[in-house]
């Protein structure tokens, strides 16, 4: 069991939380006054007691809220849960969603101690049920189902459709595969072609939301600004040829202009990501070959499976 040490909430973007006596949990919004609310993955934000201690113990005098933080909980090291896993409070329930956060611009508790702990060690979840919280309550944290769905995520890379110049159509049709095959899409994502941007993301839904399997599609072709596959390569730790080797025999099954697809597939920590054409028509032929077979493969991925010694 852990407990719930303070609540805090800001009415405004950009202004530091206060702590309050409690705070009422809205189902699938967030804090009802707190300005971070909204129909998105980080609701509401948590941080441990003891991270803020350790780092109070350095010096720094900062009161609970000022690291962003919604809630403040005793008893867990929050950074070491999955995503996935759901903390009951009273009868509230929330479900977390994300590990830590990139930080855009450096707060005045860095530019003072040389360091703040909400990037790394703060948590972001929604919220499944409603109800108050205050500080005292228990709250008990239940790890993921070994049985839920898979994760997934969606990137399409198009200049034209970044610009609003050409429709995506093919990122939805993925997403609708996706959904019609059991799997729950997290995000989609819409970027102009190039690497830095993609890179970007595509660690932040391997690290910090922890996404089953990523699917990337467009920028895989011989055009200059065709570097999806070289974005892969660079986030991946290991690589997993026989998807993208599987996709490109079967689109060559079809047009012998697959010869020129530079697709790759790989995994970064437990997260598997997967490089699909531009087109819809391809990225149709590609996620109907390989869906039957990929939740096996991302069922070892994420430990509740193994080998197959038949195969």
């Amino acid at each position: 069991m852990g407990k719930v040490i303070a609540v805090c909430i800001s009415e405004k973007k950009g202004t530091q939380k206060k702590e309050v006596e409690e705070v009422r949990l809205v189902e699938d919004w967030g804090i009802k006054q707190d300005a971070h609310a909204g129909k998105w993955h980080r609701q509401v934000s948590l941080l441990s007691f003891e991270k803020i201690e350790a780092f109070r113990e350095k010096g720094a005098e900062v009161d609970f809220g000022a690291f962003g933080e919604n809630m403040i909980i005793a008893g867990y090291d929050l950074r070491k849960i999955p995503v996935g896993a759901t903390f009951q409070i009273g009868e509230a329930r929330l479900v977390l969603t994300q590990i830590g956060k990139e930080c855009h611009s450096h707060c005045e508790i860095y530019k003072k101690m040389g360091d703040c702990i909400m990037p790394r060690e703060g948590v972001f979840t929604v919220v499944e049920k409603g109800g108050i919280v205050r500080p005292g309550d228990e709250v008990k944290m239940t790890l993921p189902a070994a049985d839920r769905p898979f994760t997934a995520a969606v990137v399409t890379l198009s200049d034209k459709g970044f610009a609003g110049e050409r429709e995506d159509k093919s990122g939805p049709l993925v997403a609708a595969m996706l959904k019609e095959a059991g799997y729950e899409v997290a995000e989609t994502l819409l970027l102009p072609d190039g690497r830095s941007g993609l890179e970007r993301q595509l660690i932040r839904l391997a690290d910090q939301r922890q996404i089953s399997v990523i699917f990337t599609t467009g920028g895989t072709g011989f055009s200059e600004r065709d570097v999806t596959p070289e974005a892969t390569l660079a986030v991946c730790d290991r690589m997993a040829p026989g998807i993208a080797d599987a996709i490109r025999m079967h689109s060559l099954s079809i047009t012998d202009r697959a010869m020129f697809g530079r697709a790759v597939s790989g995994i970064r920590k437990k997260t598997l990501i997967v490089n699909l054409p531009g087109s819809p028509k391809a990225v149709k032929e590609s996620l109907e070959y390989v869906l039957p077979a990929l939740g096996h493969g991302l069922g070892i991925l994420r430990g509740t499976e193994n080998e197959c010694g038949n195969c």
